[in-house]
């Protein structure tokens, strides 16, 4: 039986993983507030970013759905593996060897890594030995078809490019001689069962690795290339494994995730060529889906790396011809123009609905995919095609169209059925009706006619109306986040208005009161800059300075993690104390508190405000933010914490005075009610004397 990790390899796990860079990896972060990113949650499908991420603090947390942690949490969520297997894959990453606790007699196998860690090694394993085999004598027909496509060795290698040799057994004799067993070879997806044991999968193929956007491979497509093949399939491609989901991969991901990011823009294609032929001839931002349609789960991935929002479909306003103006964030498809391109385009129009950015078709001249295009025309034609890619919307409804004759009425009655439940699915009011317009006039038939039709479609098919092109309140939210290096919460009123959305915004108790907005105010800053708490004033609270149950119960929680944290305390440490104390049932709550923007300016030290070197790659030796120690606090932090705490303890203050002078009232003259106007007095002084401290004035 494999043993527990020991706890002091999972703080160093932790100490090590770098949160930033992990969750960046598979979602495009902005800047919001001080130390703080937003973006689109991974983990549902949403339309404005709630998911938001602290670095400097080792935490995130998701306001839509409600998911949040730490950096093994969402590893956890995100690969779909346990916390052992998480903390493992983590290790593996930092190069942090583990070692086990109660783990039997004799070694055991599995404690050199998990399962998942096994595959990913046996897969990457499998393209060192195909690569391996691209120049043998028998790989000449591989090194024919790639040559043949303009490809040159150089290229070959910079894709991955190999050679499965025929036979029955070369891989799985070369993975097993490499110490992988026959379980591991088969679940990673590169053997198939036999009668007599397993046998290679691919065979007798050039092979592409599919990677993700780390760059680990999970998979590979392999194209045919003898006649004599018992596979009649041009490509296969990995069946579903543990790593691999089809529906979840996208080929060149790893390539162009950078580009795609920078540019907020993607071009999708069919096969492994094509995206080998836009990436050599400039077009750094091209995927290909394998062995499937692109769908939904394909297109959450994409819009989580363009930070698809509604900003990007207003880009029929922004593509002018404007020197180095950059387009806002787009979607280029790019099809055959037979029938089968058609129908592409027709499921893609289908999904027009999962992206908030404009969607466009690229479809060059007599039917020639990117990689033919760029064997014809050269690299310059396959610029062009995307450069002049035209709206889905215009294509999907040319192409239906034209396949009537428009001479006589019956045809014209015909275009009209058939183009009016396309231009009902446009989402957008401002383009429907335009759309509709525009198609009447194609067609020949009268717009009101026209109208008529389309819009009993859109009540057929209940289609909600949106408008991209005008201002929304969810913006609000982003326009008023936190810039580094900027204050405006120096107004008042601008910092009464962000404690106000604060309180507004939280999941855990839904209240506007000043009480509650204090209390809130002082655990999130508590969690964030515990070093901005005054050690002396913060001895003085009690659970009875707090009105709020959740509150109440968080400062025993706090209390029950060993108080105030010491200065030398890593970040990541003091919120894993804090969480494990709270439990599940506080989790939520100290995470929303722990992400949650604080009315202060923006931190330029780089204490805390950024992570540490968010674009570098993990490696040994290079600790994440979590390893570091808790920053100090600006005196900004300092300031309004201990007003927070100030307020905390006069409210305190006023609860204990306010209640001995109702039991005075209800005492009759004589020594105990003395003794409380004494208590009533001292208490008034205590107060005085506290303000006197913080604010320079006695005024009660």
């Amino acid at each position: 039986m494999v043993g527990m990790i020991k706890k002091e390899d999972v703080e160093k796990v932790r100490a090590a993983a770098d949160l930033y860079d992990i969750v960046s990896a598979t979602v495009t972060l902005k800047p919001s507030g001080t130390g703080t990113f937003v973006g689109l949650c991974p983990f549902h499908d949403e339309k404005t970013g709630s998911f938001n991420v602290r670095p400097s603090l080792g935490v995130w947390h998701c306001f839509g759905c409600g998911l949040g942690g730490d950096v093994f949490k969402y590893v956890e969520q995100s690969e779909n593996i346990d916390f052992r297997e998480a903390v493992e894959l983590l290790a593996d990453k930092y190069h942090i060897e583990l070692h086990y606790e109660n783990s039997g007699n004799g070694p055991n196998r599995e404690n050199n890594g998990s399962k998942r860690t096994r595959l990913l090694e046996a897969c990457e394993e499998a393209q060192r030995f195909f690569v391996s085999q691209i120049l043998t004598k028998e790989a000449l027909p591989a090194r024919k078809l790639l040559g043949g496509r303009n490809f040159s060795q150089a290229d070959c290698e910079r894709f991955g490019c190999g050679y499965a040799p025929q036979g029955w057994d070369n891989l799985v004799r070369h993975l097993a001689s490499k110490g992988f067993t026959q379980k591991e070879i088969f679940d990673a997806g590169l053997a198939r069962q036999g009668q007599r044991g397993i046998y290679d999968y691919f065979r007798g193929r050039v092979t592409w690795p599919i990677r993700d956007s780390t760059g680990r491979t999970l998979g590979f497509g392999a194209r045919k290339l003898y006649e004599d093949d018992q596979i009649a399939a041009k490509y296969i491609n990995t069946p579903d494994t543990q790593l691999y989901r089809k529906t979840q991969v996208l080929y060149g991901i790893d390539l162009a995730k950078s580009a795609i990011v920078k540019k907020r823009q993607v071009v999708i294609v069919e096969g492994y060529t094509d995206v080998m032929a836009m990436h050599l001839a400039g077009i750094d931002t091209a995927i290909a889906t394998c062995g499937t349609a692109f769908g939904a789960e394909h297109a959450k991935i994409v819009r989580r790396l363009i930070a698809d929002d509604s900003l990007g479909a207003v880009q029929l306003v922004g593509p002018l011809k404007i020197k180095d103006q950059p387009l806002s964030s787009r979607i280029v498809f790019t099809f055959d123009g037979d029938a089968a391109g058609q129908k592409a385009a027709l499921h893609a129009f289908g999904l027009d609905s999962a992206f908030l950015s404009q969607t466009f078709v690229a479809v060059a001249d007599n039917n020639l995919d990117p990689c033919d295009l760029r064997i014809e025309r050269g690299n310059e034609a396959v610029r062009s095609l995307i450069a002049n890619a035209k709206p889905l919307y215009d294509f999907v409804i040319d192409a239906a169209i034209g396949r009537f004759d428009l001479t006589y009425t019956p045809g014209q009655v015909g275009a009209m059925k058939a183009v009016a439940p396309l231009v009902a699915q446009i989402r957008d009011r401002s383009l429907w009706d335009a759309y509709a317009r525009k198609a009447a006039g194609r067609i020949g038939v009268d717009l009101e006619v026209m109208r008529r039709e389309v819009m009993a479609a859109r009540r057929q098919m209940h289609v909600r109306d949106e408008d991209a092109y005008a201002p929304k309140r969810r913006f609000d939210r982003e326009e008023r986040r936190v810039e580094p290096g900027t204050n405006p919460y120096a107004n008042p009123a601008a910092r009464k208005t962000l404690e106000r959305r604060d309180a507004a915004e939280q999941a855990y108790f839904k209240i506007d009161d000043a009480v509650f907005i204090a209390e809130q105010q002082f655990m999130a800053t508590l969690i964030q800059v515990p070093r901005a708490i005054d050690r002396t004033m913060f001895g003085q609270l009690t659970i009875d300075h707090f009105m709020t149950s959740v509150f109440r119960t968080l400062f025993q929680v706090i209390a029950a993690a060993g108080g105030l944290p010491s200065d030398n305390t890593p970040q990541g440490l003091w919120m894993h104390n804090l969480t494990k104390a709270g439990g599940p049932m506080l989790n939520q709550v100290i995470n929303e508190l722990a992400v949650m923007p604080l009315p202060l300016p923006g931190d330029d030290s780089g204490n805390g405000a950024q992570p540490v070197q968010p674009n570098a790659p993990g490696g040994a030796g290079a600790p994440g933010a979590a390893a570091m120690q808790l920053r100090p606090a600006t005196a900004e932090e300092q300031r309004y914490a201990t007003e927070l705490l100030t307020r905390l303890l006069d409210m305190g203050f006023m609860r204990q005075i306010g209640l001995a002078k109702r039991r005075m009232a209800q005492l009759p003259d004589g020594e105990e009610k003395i003794t409380l106007l004494g208590q009533i007095t001292r208490m008034e002084t205590a107060r005085k004397d506290l303000q006197a401290q913080i604010y320079g004035n006695t005024v009660g």
